[in-house]
C-alpha cells in the first residue's frame, strides 16, 4: 500500500497537509510544528505496545520527510503524487531515530506543565473553535482532536463554543446544536469503557493508583488528537530542529 492510501485508511484523509494539520501554504517550521504536534501522541514512548500507533508514527515521518524536501513537495504540490521508491521513504529507515534528530526529548513534567499554562487559556479557546470549524460541529471529532482533553471536560468545551456562537464569532453547525441524546451518551459509555480498561491496566502493571497515572493511561486508549501548541515548541525548535534529506526520483504514488 502506497503513502498516501496508507494516510487515507489511518488518518481519514489522502491530503499529506492535512494529515499534519497545516495549509498548504504552510512555512517549513509550520509543517515542522505540525508534523511535532501530531506525531507526539502516537510516539512509541508514549504509546508501547500499540500497533495502529506505531504505523500511524511511522506514516507521519514519512509524510513530513516529503513535505521538508523541496522537490518532492513541489512534485506532489502540482501532480498529487509522490515517489514511492526514493530513500526518503525507503523502508528500512528508523523513524524513531529520524524524530529524535529533529526534536528534543520532552518528559513527562514538561508536558504537566503545558498542560496546566494551557487549560483555561486563550490559546486553548482557539484550537477548541478552530477545531469546531474543523469538524463542523462534530463533538466526537472535537474531543478526540482538542488538546489535554477528556470526557469530563465536554461541559467545558461545550460552553467555550456556545459563548463563540452567541457572540457571532463562530456559525450554529446542526450537528453541534441538534447533537442526538443517542449520541452524546455513547460517547459516555466510550468514555467510562475508556477509564475502565485504564483502571485495568494500573493494576495489572502495578501503577501507583492516583490521578495521574489513570489519567495517563485513560489518554493512551484514545485516539490520536491534536498535541502541544506553537508557541510551547518555538524555543525548542530553535534549538534541536534539523532539516531532513532529499530523495531520489522512482516510482510514482497516486492519489
Amino acid at each position: 500500500m502506497g503513502l498516501l492510501e496508507c494516510c487515507e485508511g489511518l488518518f481519514g484523509t489522502s491530503n499529506l497537509y492535512q494529515v499534519l494539520g497545516v495549509e498548504k501554504e504552510a512555512s517549513e517550521a509550520e509543517i515542522r510544528r505540525g508534523y511535532y504536534k501530531v506525531s507526539l501522541q502516537v510516539h512509541p514512548d508514549r504509546v508501547p505496545d500499540n500497533e495502529q500507533a506505531t504505523e500511524k508514527f511511522q506514516v507521519l515521518g514519512k509524510v513530513y520527510a516529503i513535505l521538508s524536501d523541496k522537490e518532492q513537495r513541489a512534485v506532489y504540490d502540482e501532480q498529487g503524487i509522490v515517489d514511492e521508491e526514493s530513500d526518503t521513504l525507503r523502508q528500512d529507515r528508523s523513524w524513531d531515530e529520524y524524530w529524535r534528530l529533529l526534536f528534543p526529548k520532552i518528559t513527562v513534567d514538561d508536558i504537566k506543565a503545558f498542560e496546566a499554562k494551557y487549560k483555561g487559556s486563550e490559546e486553548e479557546a482557539s484550537d477548541v473553535r478552530k477545531s469546531y470549524m474543523d469538524h463542523k460541529g462534530n463533538m466526537d471529532r472535537i474531543m478526540v482532536s482538542v488538546l489535554c482533553c477528556t470526557y469530563e471536560e465536554e461541559p467545558r468545551i461545550r460552553e467555550i463554543i456556545e459563548k463563540a456562537i452567541a457572540a457571532g464569532e463562530l456559525p450554529a453547525f446542526d450537528a453541534f446544536t441538534n447533537e442526538p441524546e443517542k449520541k452524546k451518551a455513547a460517547r459516555k459509555r466510550q468514555a467510562n469503557r475508556e477509564k475502565r480498561e485504564a483502571e485495568k491496566m494500573t493494576k495489572d502493571m502495578g501503577l501507583a493508583d492516583d490521578e495521574d497515572s489513570l489519567k495517563a493511561l485513560i489518554q493512551k486508549r484514545q485516539k490520536s488528537r491534536e498535541q502541544e501548541t506553537d508557541s510551547f515548541l518555538a524555543d525548542l525548535e530553535a534549538k534541536y530542529c534539523k532539516k531532513g534529506g532529499k530523495g531520489r526520483a522512482g516510482k510514482k504514488g497516486k492519489k
